[in-house]
């Protein structure tokens, strides 16, 4: 049997936490950031976790399982 490859995109902006849990990053901090408030974009630097529902697909995509 092949060797299962993970998604190069996928491993470029996911990350595994200590727990297991999968950190990403917040969208809309890439640029047009002058109409932007600066609470807004402090609050975006921060890292997120994935959704509950969305976890399956991105193990998947990582080959976690």
């Amino acid at each position: 049997m092949p060797k299962q490859k993970t998604i190069s995109g996928a491993k470029k902006r996911f990350a595994l936490t200590g727990t297991g849990k999968i950190k990403r990053k917040h969208a809309f901090k890439s640029h047009i950031l002058t109409k932007k408030t600066k609470k807004q974009k402090r609050h975006l630097t921060n890292f997120g976790t994935i959704n509950r529902v969305d976890e399956k697909s991105v193990k998947e995509m990582l080959n976690l399982r």
